[in-house]
C-alpha cells in the first residue's frame, strides 16, 4: 500500500511474509497465491505491498539463477503485490518447531551473514517497482548479547563496512539505492536506539547513507523506550530509520495478581523466545530472556508492569488483565511519519506470531489468518491517514 505523505514523498506499507515461513522458492512462489493476494483482496486494494522474507536457501537459488527471479517478478505481478523491503534477520528455520536463540545464528561476526545480506540487497534491487528507486533490508543487531566482546564488535562492523561498499557498487551497477537496517531487539548487543547510536556513531562505525537502523515497535515498547526520545535521539545522532517495523508487545501492569501472571503464562510457548522485562517503581529496568523464566518465582519483580517480546496482532484486543502497547506503536508512527517530512518510507506490519499465540485466538484456517493479516494492515493504514497521510491507489 502506498500513502502520499503531505511533503509530496510517498511512504510504503507491507506485511511481512515470515510469518508464513516457506524456505524453498515454491513455497515461497505459493504464498503469494495463497495468502498475500487474498490479503490483498480483503482489502480491495489493486496493489498491495509485502516485506518478503528469503531464507538462505530461497535466496542462493534466486541469486543463482537468473530465471527464478523472473518467476518471482511474475509471479508478483501476477497476484498485484509490490516489494520494496526485505526481512533479512532470521537466516533459516524460522518456521521450526523451535527456534529460541537460532534465530541469531550466523551473526555479523560470521561471512555467512553478510555474504546472505548481500544477496538480499542484489535480489531486491532486481525486483523494486519501476518507479521506485530505494530498497530497504532489515538486520539482526549485530549479534546476541551473550560471548559478544570487542573483538567481536570489531569484525562485526568490518562486514558492516564490506557491505556498505557493496552497496555502493550496487547502485552504481544498477541505479537503485539500498540501505540495511539493524534491528534493535532485547538481549541483542544492540537492544536499545541508546545502543544503535553508540554503535553507529564510533570512529569504527559504517557510513549511515548504507547503514542505519530498522525501528521495531514491539521492541521499543519492550524496553520501556519513549519514542519520542528514541527517534529524536537517532535523528540527533544523524542515523537514518531505514524502516520500521510495525508491531505491538505483550503488556501486564501488574504482575503481582496471580490471575495475571496465569494469563501471561498462556503466551509462553517453546518456538519462540520472549524476552520479558520489568520496570520497577525507581525506574529501574529487570530482565530475562524467555516469558517462562520470568514468571519464575523471583525472577522478576513484581511491583510494577511487565512487557514481553510477543508481537500481539494490532486489531483485536486483548482479553483483560492484559493489553498490548498499541500506544507505543501510534507514537512511534506520529514521530516518524506526523511530521512535516517523514523520517522513514518504509513501514512493515510483522506479527509472525500468529501460530504461537494461545489456542483460543490462533487461526485454524488460511482464510483466518488473511483475514488477520488484512485486519491488522486497516489498522496501520487508519493510523497513516489520521495523521495526515493520504492513501494512493
Amino acid at each position: 500500500m502506498r500513502f502520499r505523505h503531505p511533503d509530496g514523498s510517498t511512504v510504503h506499507l507491507a506485511y511481512c511474509t515470515n510469518v508464513h515461513a516457506a524456505e524453498q522458492l515454491e513455497g515461497v512462489l505459493s504464498q503469494l497465491t495463497e495468502y498475500a493476494e487474498p490479503v490483498r483482496r480483503r482489502l480491495h486494494r489493486d496493489r498491495l505491498g509485502i516485506g518478503l522474507w528469503l531464507a538462505r536457501d530461497v535466496a542462493r537459488t534466486l541469486t543463482d539463477d537468473p530465471a527464478a527471479v523472473r518467476r518471482l517478478r511474475a509471479g508478483l505481478e501476477r497476484a498485484g503485490l509490490e516489494v520494496v523491503t526485505l526481512n533479512g534477520f532470521p537466516y533459516q528455520g524460522f518456521g521450526d518447531e523451535h527456534v529460541k536463540y537460532r534465530v541469531y545464528r550466523p551473526d555479523w561476526t560470521d561471512d555467512a551473514r553478510l555474504d546472505h545480506t548481500t544477496d538480499l540487497a542484489r535480489l531486491l534491487a532486481a525486483m523494486l517497482p519501476e518507479d521506485v528507486r530505494e530498497g530497504s533490508v532489515s538486520t539482526l543487531p549485530l549479534a546476541w548479547r551473550t560471548g559478544f566482546d570487542a573483538d567481536a564488535r570489531h569484525r562485526a562492523l568490518t562486514r558492516l563496512h564490506t557491505l556498505a561498499q557493496r552497496l555502493d557498487a550496487l547502485e552504481e551497477l544498477t541505479g537503485r539505492s539500498l540501505r540495511v537496517g539493524l534491528e534493535p531487539e532485547p538481549g541483542c548487543t544492540i537492544e536499545t536506539t541508546s545502543d544503535a547510536v553508540r554503535a553507529l556513531t564510533g570512529d569504527d562505525a559504517p557510513p549511515p547513507h548504507r547503514i542505519g537502523v530498522c525501528l521495531d515497535t514491539c521492541h521499543l515498547a519492550t524496553a520501556f523506550e519513549d519514542p519520542s526520545t528514541a527517534v529524536a535521539s537517532l535523528a540527533a545522532a544523524g542515523i537514518p530509520v531505514v524502516k520500521s517495523q510495525l508491531s505491538a508487545a505483550l503488556h501486564a501492569e501488574d504482575p503481582d495478581r496471580e490471575d495475571v501472571r496465569a494469563a501471561l503464562a498462556e503466551f509462553a510457548e517453546p518456538r519462540f523466545l520472549h524476552q520479558t522485562r520489568a520496570l520497577t517503581p525507581d525506574g529501574t529496568l529487570r530482565a530475562v530472556d524467555d516469558l517462562d523464566r520470568a514468571l519464575t518465582p523471583g525472577a522478576l519483580p513484581r511491583n510494577g508492569p511487565w512487557r514481553s517480546h510477543f508481537h500481539v496482532p494490532l486489531h483485536a484486543p486483548l482479553t483483560p488483565p492484559l493489553t498490548a502497547t498499541l500506544p507505543v506503536l501510534k507514537d512511534t508512527l506520529t514521530h516518524l511519519v506526523g511530521g512535516p517530512a517523514p523520517l522513514t518510507h518504509h513501514l512493515e506490519v510483522e506479527t509472525y506470531t500468529w501460530q504461537a499465540l494461545p489456542t483460543t485466538l490462533r487461526p485454524t484456517t488460511r482464510a483466518r489468518l488473511a483475514d488477520g493479516l488484512a485486519a491488522e494492515l486497516a489498522v496501520a493504514r487508519d493510523m497513516l491517514t489520521d495523521l495526515g497521510l493520504k492513501e494512493l491507489p
